[in-house]
């Protein structure tokens, strides 16, 4: 079946967007690694603030969905990106935070059979073997290279080792993962019951949390102050001879929030015009191209473990899929129609 151009342009989206998404939040964490909750709070604000303007338009429009429906989905997704960014906190290097939340299909398997009591087929069961095999091979192997990373500004001595901090960002990664699929499990049950809507559960799950920040209120001044007073870049203005002056942090916060807003909307596209096939194999390729610019480009240490990991994750992910036979299997069936074309032209 061809591609319409609504999911052609949303995988673009997806490529474009999440990859360089990506670039912008190693670019910040490059410089103050304890900035994830001044990033996830930017994030969650312009999201926000996109969806009352357009969506809700100032809430004249009604929701679709009962209030009390999102609460449970935005505790969890609240709590889910919290965990995923503040762990940059705790020494997470960007190519293991990316391998790690590679691991959804084997959080969903767990909560799959925990809660919804499903069965799974060998194949199945085989591959979230090789996806949980590859993500502890490669979170063994990072143990051995654990470095303090924080911000110079913020360092404090204290009596618990690096390595130490370093497993509560693997504890964080770990409940993200887990609270994330059991998200996608409620999400369903809301979808069943009401229909899918997208752009309004965008809105809310962005929106109703921002009171939550409070909580965090005094790191995230921490790191807006960090931010504002970080490296001073000027630009010239074609044309024109004179130069725009900003801080190098806060022009990248601008571009991760902007570029986070575009893979978002791009993947919620997407889960409405392609197949789940499609999805995955999108989604995850554009993990695998995000992990490698961030190796090349970023020079992140990886090793042949690390490789090794990394393919037993993917492949365990195409493997979840059944990509290979859908594939051979739609390939067929293009060449039958196409032989029943010729037969009856």
């Amino acid at each position: 079946m061809a591609l319409n151009m609504k999911a052609l342009l949303a995988m673009i989206c997806v490529f474009l967007g999440c990859c360089s998404n990506v670039v912008f939040l190693e670019l910040i964490i490059k410089i103050d690694p304890g900035a994830g909750n001044l990033i996830t709070f930017l994030q969650f604000l312009f999201i926000a603030l996109e969806g009352l303007i357009f969506t809700s338009k100032f809430f004249t429009v009604k929701p679709k969905i009962a209030m009390r429906d999102y609460v449970m989905l935005v505790v969890l997704f609240f709590g889910a990106n919290v965990c995923n960014n503040y762990a940059f906190n705790f020494n997470i290097a960007m190519p293991l935070h990316m391998i790690f939340r590679s691991g959804s299909l084997m959080a969903n398997m767990i909560m799959g059979i925990i809660l919804l009591k499903k069965r799974y087929n060998l194949r199945q069961y085989s591959s979230v073997a090789m996806i949980t095999a590859g993500i502890i091979l490669c979170t063994l192997v990072s143990s051995g290279n654990v470095k303090d990373n924080t911000h110079h500004s913020l360092k404090v001595d204290t009596v618990y080792s690096d390595f130490f901090w370093w497993s509560v960002g693997i504890a964080l990664l770990t409940i993200a993962l887990l609270v994330t699929a059991y998200m996608g499990i409620y999400q369903e049950v809301i979808y069943k019951r009401y229909g899918k809507h997208p752009n309004e559960a965008l809105f809310f799950t962005h929106m109703l949390p921002l009171p939550g920040f409070l909580v965090m209120a005094g790191n995230i001044a921490q790191h807006w102050s960090i931010a504002v007073s970080s490296e001073v870049v000027s630009v010239p203005v074609p044309g024109f001879s004179w130069t725009v002056s900003f801080p190098l942090i806060l022009f990248y916060l601008l571009c991760n929030v902007i570029t986070q807003y575009v893979c978002i909307s791009a993947v919620y596209v997407l889960t409405t015009e392609c197949a789940s096939l499609t999805v995955t194999l999108v989604v995850t390729l554009r993990k695998f191209v995000s992990l490698l610019f961030s190796i090349i480009y970023f020079r992140n240490p990886f090793t042949l473990s690390h490789w090794l990991g990394t393919v037993l994750v993917f492949f365990g992910t195409i493997l979840f899929a059944n990509v290979i036979n859908q594939v051979k299997d739609a390939y067929q069936a293009r060449a039958q129609r196409q032989l029943a074309k010729l037969k009856t032209g």
